[in-house]
């Protein structure tokens, strides 16, 4: 109840400190530059300042937390990557040279490639088709709101539910994972799935393509719908079958879309983390770049020179899809 009580106060702090912030800001704008009392001139002047400070005031704090959180860990990360273990002594760029000769993190390299190979490609695939079925039946609101469903749970609670579908039990003893049980009702011999080299790291895609095919439907669908039906109906009166409306029409329409809904679940999957964790804890070749910062962040005793520099590693590749990805929206949005 302790934590109840001290969760519930916090919250009514937060928005009485923001409420407070908010007609407190805008008393001093008006303190100092008023507009009762003076001339026409002074008026018109003070409510000109008022207005080019007043978004600032309001930014203020988000800046200054995004600073805080975000721009002043990336230059610390950065600067902790050319120290030793212990983050004290200066070693310039030899963690760097570690990581190219270490075998796992080109293993680590290796098997995010392949998530960014896979992953983004399946889930906007997925989801593309997905949009186009649903808008041409009755119940597509509700196939949709079921697709999108695995949205609203986190990484950890959709490796739960993953991990009994791929449960392995002794051949001979019931089988209680779906596709294991499935396996041995049609003859077959029951697998260890997540732990075959290779292979795993496709099992454990699937969980991602799962969970991200739903965000790639709706927006997808949207943008679908933002079609002018002109064009389609000009192609069926030409004699186009559906197949060709789908790929020649419809797709070269929305393509920018489909290009900013493929990075942004690129982004996501530079950062992949949860799922391997809660899965294989990196064992059996399944290792990501995020795992492998985490170990050496943290487990073992520690190496914050090598933990940081897989970070800035990691944070490098982001970038600049990243940046690509805001300038596809940036075009979507003049565009219209």
């Amino acid at each position: 109840m302790d934590q109840l009580y001290s969760s519930i106060f916090i919250m009514v702090l937060g928005v009485a400190g923001c409420a407070f912030y908010f007609l407190g800001s805008n008393w001093l704008l008006t303190v100092l530059f008023p507009v009762r009392g003076v001339s026409n001139a002074q008026m018109a002047k003070n409510l000109t300042r008022a207005a080019a400070i007043r978004p600032w005031l309001f930014l203020g704090p988000a800046l200054a937390f995004l600073g805080l959180y975000l721009v002043y860990p990336v230059f610390d990360s950065f600067i902790l990557s050319l120290h030793d273990r212990s983050g004290e002594e200066f070693v310039g760029l030899d963690n760097y040279i570690w990581l190219i000769n270490d075998l796992e993190f080109r293993e680590s390299l290796f098997n995010n490639v392949l998530w960014l190979l896979v992953v983004p490609a399946a889930s906007t695939f997925f989801g593309l088709v997905i949009a186009a079925l649903t808008d041409k039946v009755s119940w597509g609101n509700i196939a949709k709101s079921l697709i999108f469903m695995p949205m609203a749970i986190s990484f950890i609670g959709a490796s739960i539910i993953w991990k009994f579908v791929y449960d392995y039990r002794a051949e001979g003893s019931e089988q209680i994972g779906i596709l294991n049980a499935i396996v041995e009702y049609f003859g077959g011999t029951p697998t260890a799935w997540i732990t075959l080299p290779f292979w795993n790291n496709f099992f454990l895609m699937v969980i991602l393509i799962w969970i991200q095919t739903g965000f790639a439907m709706v927006i997808l669908s949207a943008a679908l719908r933002g079609i002018p039906e002109e064009t389609v109906e000009a192609a069926v009166l030409d004699g186009a079958n559906g197949v060709q409306i789908f790929f020649k029409i419809l797709i070269p329409q929305i393509w920018g879309t489909i290009a900013v809904v493929w990075t942004t679940i690129t982004i996501t999957v530079l950062k992949v983390f949860d799922i391997v964790l809660a899965m294989t804890n990196g064992q059996w070749n399944t290792q990501v770049l995020a795992n492998m910062m985490f170990d050496w962040m943290f487990r073992g005793g520690g190496d914050f020179g090598r933990g940081a520099a897989i970070a800035v590693v990691i944070m490098l590749a982001v970038i600049p899809v990243m940046v690509w990805n805001i300038r596809q929206a940036n075009a979507q949005m003049e565009g219209r």
